[in-house]
């Protein structure tokens, strides 16, 4: 007897869990179900930090009152996973998922790893020069070899659908899964015991059994967008009729997507505008190109990207949106009833502000050193606008009005000759060597933001600019090209690019570069 009691161990769970997911919650569900089906159970936690840079490990350890009993003595548990050790695995979300099999915590002869498929990106995704985000179907796929069994759908969409949080979709998921010797009816009675949302925990927990019971993985794919969502007006819709009759392939979806963004930023006239400066690679893509559109593709991107630049227009008209108050309330969870504050710290510095002023005036701005010294001083400290206020949704608001003003600002007037130098450039390369173009579309990436950020993106810009005649004398020089834009988003200040750039030219050709560069620029 004492030696098969000896072989009974506890069954480990892990949760790994976002701040406000109900990571704890589900812990005291997964105790509270085992204490009341005659389990001992203990559980612990380690917080995670904040701002989306770790998640909180909730772990909990059962083990079966009856085994203690034939021993005669209380079993010993441990505080915290031990990598290799775990029976399974609950993660709020697909990157958490992935740390957990990172870890250790989940393997292929012992972990079932059940986890949410959509994303929350973290804040190394977030602060990325360029698109740092993760790859879902890698991610999704490393999970699926690293653990025994492997269940994961979308549980944030179906907490959305249910009014309920994911911790409650999660606990289904682990009911469906047959983990745990327990029946359903004693999942479900934990959920009432806690007394808090019951129905709608129900309702989520439901919908996490059954999908959980299909047992398909998938992943979410959904994005967010800037603009309402509101049907496109006719003259949009007509529009976009044109693009699916004149483009095709990868470059008609980017396409569309430039024409709505644009139509949204500015008017439909600024729309017409990206579409015009597109003709011509159409024209080159049916003379020079390889039929995949992959160049026409990559300057609309590029080029919509660059048309639709981040202004205090901009910033105040995406604040104030009905759209962004009602992602707010839902992300904060605010019920019927309750009042929602929100309060923006703005810092706009003097070059953003002349950048928004008609031409002439942000010059002189610029260029009268007691003028731009005390605007300096009035907004060293920034100002916080209340959005929900009155006073500051009328201060946004009316500075959201400015945009029939753009077009005579004076970002506006110095952009429109740095887009024609690029797109010159790519039309330019294109007629030579397609496969060089493509990176020198994609070299516009480089110049983003304002302020210093947009400053330094365009010196980078400027350098490899000046070296595409060096470039091209050499083997490769797309892969050359792709090597050195990759270092330019490598840091802010450009350290890898020059280290890039000395180890590939010459000194000699070091120094004409870096003089080409400063005219470019």
């Amino acid at each position: 007897m004492d030696a098969q009691v000896d072989k009974v161990r506890p069954i480990t769970i892990a949760v790994v869990a976002l701040g406000g997911e109900g990571g704890g919650v589900l812990a005291d569900w997964i105790v509270d179900l085992a204490q009341r089906s005659s389990y001992l159970a203990q559980a612990t936690s380690v917080p995670g930090v904040a701002q989306r840079t770790g998640a909180t490990i909730y772990y909990v350890e059962l083990f079966p009152k009856s085994a203690a009993q034939a021993a005669g003595r209380e079993p010993v548990l441990a505080l915290m996973p031990v990598p290799g050790d775990v029976d399974v695995v609950l993660a709020s979300e697909l990157m958490e998922a992935a740390r957990a099999v990172e870890r250790g915590f989940v393997t292929p002869d012992r972990t079932l790893l059940i986890a949410s498929s959509h994303r929350v990106f973290a804040m190394t995704e977030k602060i990325a020069l360029a698109d740092g985000r993760a790859d879902a179907a890698a991610l999704l796929a490393a999970c699926r070899d690293a653990a025994r069994e492997l269940v994961a759908f979308d549980m944030a969409a179906l907490a959305d659908a249910t009014g309920s949080v994911l911790s409650a979709v999660l606990f289904g998921a682990l009911a469906g899964s047959g983990a745990l010797p327990f029946p359903r009816p004693a999942f479900e009675a934990a959920i009432r015991r806690g007394g808090v949302g019951v129905n709608s925990s129900l309702a989520a927990f439901g919908a996490g059994f059954e999908a959980a019971r299909a047992g398909e993985a998938t992943i979410a794919a959904g994005t967010e967008r800037d603009h309402e969502t509101n049907p496109a007006a006719p003259p949009v819709r007509d529009l976009l009729r044109g693009v699916e009759r004149d483009f095709s392939g990868e470059a008609r979806p980017i396409v569309a997507a430039g024409v709505e963004r644009l139509n949204d930023y500015q008017d439909i006239g600024y729309a017409k505008d990206f579409l015009a400066r597109l003709q011509r690679f159409r024209d080159l893509e049916q003379r020079h190109g390889d039929g995949s559109d992959r160049l026409i593709a990559e300057t609309a991107r590029q080029l919509a990207l660059a048309m639709a630049y981040e202004d205090t227009i901009r910033v105040a008209d995406l604040k104030i949106r009905s759209s962004r108050f009602a992602r707010v309330r839902a992300e904060a969870q605010i019920a019927d009833g309750q009042i929602l504050e929100i309060a923006e710290f703005l810092h706009p510095r003097p070059q953003e502000i002349a950048d928004t002023l008609p031409a002439p005036l942000g010059r002189w701005l610029m260029r009268t050193p007691w003028a731009r010294g005390l605007l300096e001083r009035l907004t060293r400290k920034g100002k916080i606008v209340k959005t929900t206020s009155i006073s500051g949704f009328l201060l946004l608001y009316l500075l959201s009005k400015l945009r029939p003003l753009r077009r005579r600002s004076l970002r506006f007037v110095e952009e429109q000759p740095a887009l024609a130098v690029w797109l010159d450039l790519v039309a330019e390369t294109a007629r030579n060597d397609y496969a060089l173009a493509l990176p020198v579309a994609r070299m516009r990436s480089l110049v983003k933001g304002y302020g210093d950020t947009h400053e330094r993106g365009r010196a980078k810009f400027g350098k490899l600019a000046a070296l595409l005649p060096q470039l091209r004398q050499q083997a490769h020089p797309a892969a050359l090209l792709e090597g050195l834009i990759k270092a330019a988003l490598a840091d802010e200040g450009g350290q890898a690019l020059d280290k890039a750039i000395a180890e590939l030219m010459p000194a000699a050709d070091n120094r004409v570069a870096a003089g080409a560069a400063h005219r470019v620029s």
